[in-house]
């Protein structure tokens, strides 16, 4: 059994979608009990003191997770939202003109967002097919006058990570920024935002963070922040919210200029403990966990394998392809009680610290079972 199964709430049968939705941590129910039910049932005061200190802890442990500053983290409701406060504070990407490169595998809400947030802006793609774990393939994409390339961290369809390692540098000489999604990644991949210098980084903590919806981030170079000036403001992007002058707007000096109004406050207080949680045990122990179950999943059905052949370019969700036998396969899986789903590419199983070889085991024999009886 995994030592950390103990520490999550599991339903009956095997849980392998956390590529989609993490299973909860019961050391963050007992969090939010303390830092954001407590204060506001049981003080007589107003709780928004005890509130903000757990957006507080929420942005530290984004700095412990991804070895920076815990300032240069902002809250955010979505990566939709992330992204478009982004491309419209900054004058050389809101320009007209401005040209800004992507892939046709990043997640659609990416494009919608850029797309309607810059409407005179040239959106360039790296077409589906290529192979996008490797950085020479994205060269020839990578032409002068370029203002931003958008990178997925870890591609959720095709099990894939990008080289951001190589890229970000690259991108670097050529004068070209970065933004980085870590929506796919965060927890489970080891990033650190101090060594790789993005520009910019956007991410959630839904997935393998383990946190539910609503806790996103952005997160800004230090070197760009002075250059961002978001028009989505509110009392919260103020130098001093509490100042109450509406004649005398002043950015925060920190990432906090990106946030808006009247904060949400329960899913940070609930990521602060998530977070914190995966942080404090490093996400290179959960890397080692879930790729010797991912190698065991691709090795075990080598003959449907889908994602990438290099152990190093898999991200934390094995694609497995049955072909005409999906449908038998994933409801014979829905009877034994294994989740997993089904996309363009295949069937994406993604385990998890509270998974063990028991459970990887229970989906192969399922699956044997299907094809072994036709």
């Amino acid at each position: 059994m995994s030592a950390h199964k103990s520490a999550f709430f599991l339903p009956e049968g095997t849980y392998l979608l956390s590529h989609s939705v993490g299973r909860p941590l019961k050391a963050a129910k007992v969090g939010f009990e303390q830092d954001y039910w407590q204060p506001w049932c049981q003080s007589g005061r107003e709780p928004w003191g005890d509130w903000l200190s757990g957006i507080e802890a929420f942005r530290t442990a984004l700095g412990q997770l991804f070895d920076g500053n815990a300032r240069d983290f902002c809250p955010q409701v979505n990566l939709s939202s992330a992204l478009t406060k982004l491309v419209l504070s900054h004058p050389r990407l809101k320009a007209t003109g401005a040209r800004i490169l992507m892939c046709e595998e990043d997640f659609p809400s990416m494009g919608f967002a850029l797309q309607q947030a810059l409407p005179h802006a040239r959106l360039e793609f790296i077409p589906a097919g290529i192979d996008i774990t490797d950085a020479n393939a994205w060269e020839a994409y990578l032409t002068p006058g370029l203002d931003l390339v958008f990178i997925s961290h870890a591609y959720s369809n095709l099990g894939a990570l990008s080289p951001v390692e190589a890229l970000v540098p690259r991108c670097r000489e050529l004068g070209i920024f970065t933004l980085v999604d870590v929506a796919q990644s965060a927890g489970a991949v080891p990033l650190s935002v101090t060594e790789l210098g993005p520009d910019f980084l956007i991410g959630s903590a839904v997935k393998w963070l383990c946190s539910g919806p609503g806790a996103a981030y952005l997160w800004v170079h230090p070197e760009r922040l002075a250059e961002c000036e978001p028009v989505d403001v509110g009392w919260f992007s103020h130098e001093n919210p509490f100042e109450f002058n509406i004649h005398d707007f002043r950015y925060h000096p920190s990432a906090l200029r990106f946030w808006g109004g009247t904060p949400s406050v329960a899913p940070y207080v609930i990521g602060a403990h998530s977070i914190g949680w995966f942080a404090a045990l490093g996400a290179d122990k959960v890397r080692a966990h879930n790729q010797a179950w991912v190698s065991m999943l691709y090795d075990e059905m080598h003959q449907y394998g889908a994602g990438p052949s290099q152990a190093h370019s898999r991200s934390g969700t094995a694609i497995l392809q049955f072909g005409d036998n999906t449908a038998a396969v994933m409801a014979a899986l829905n009877e034994a009680g294994i989740s997993v789903d089904n996309r363009r590419y295949g069937m994406r199983v993604s385990p998890h610290l509270y998974n063990d070889e028991a459970d990887i085991q229970r989906f192969i024999e399922c699956v044997r079972g299907v094809l072994e009886g036709k």
